[in-house]
């Protein structure tokens, strides 16, 4: 005859699941989660290029990696747990637009860094992070003079938009034009180039010479927007 208990009628799956993950376990995966978190954030903040740099974009690959780490402890424990974080997780929408390129691989890093530590796997979470930060550093780091300007030159006509095209042609190593407009007494043109080298005082005599209104060199990141 099945009897039921006092403690059969109290016992909760709630209370058995605290024991499911030990105590350590959960220490040390956070601890490193954080470390290489902090690790990511370094390399992202060494090697930032971009416009603006967001600090809350940083701290948030230490979040990141860290959240991760939580999430996939949980579900490696539970399996139906799995099914619903995975329902959960379907019909969340992240609306913040992601400005570069390469933020994009630090999001990523910082994930995968903290799958890779609940799952377990210690030494790859390490090493590989380590490996990827040097790669990331040296690249990024990589000074080059072939690296892409935009001049935008406003000219008064025709005979000076002829005399700014043939200086630019001599001062640089490749030019294309990006676009042009024209209106009474003003024409503009948008060139992108390649330096010969570092100097840059080319634009100083191209703005002085006859006929040119003003020519700016600005740095150009590929997304051209003319």
């Amino acid at each position: 005859m099945d009897t039921t208990t006092f403690s059969d009628i109290f016992q909760s799956s709630f209370l058995e699941n605290i024991t499911s993950i030990s105590i350590l376990d959960i220490a040390i995966s956070l601890v490193l989660a954080f470390g290489l978190g902090v690790f990511i954030f370094f390399i992202y903040k060494k090697t930032f290029s971009g416009v603006m740099y967001s600090s809350s974009f940083a701290l948030t690959l230490i979040a990141l990696t860290m959240i991760t780490t939580v999430v996939i402890l949980a579900v490696s424990s539970n399996v139906v747990l799995s099914l619903g974080m995975v329902g959960a997780l379907s019909i969340v929408r992240f609306r913040t637009a992601i400005k570069e390129p390469s933020d994009i691989a630090f999001l990523f890093w910082a994930i995968a860094v903290g799958i890779v530590l609940a799952a377990g796997m210690i030494p790859l979470a390490i090493i590989g992070s380590v490996i990827i930060g040097l790669i990331i550093l040296i690249f990024a780091n990589k000074k080059t003079s072939d690296n892409p300007y935009i001049i935008v030159i406003s000219c008064a006509d025709h005979d000076s938009e002829l005399r700014a095209k043939e200086f630019i042609n001599q001062q640089v190593s490749r030019a294309v034009i990006k676009s042009k407009s024209a209106q009474k007494g003003a024409i503009e043109l948008n060139y992108e180039i390649r330096l010969k080298d570092d100097d840059t005082d080319f634009i100083n005599t191209l703005a002085e010479m006859p006929g040119i209104n003003s020519a700016v060199l600005v740095s150009y990141n590929g997304d051209y927007l003319g």
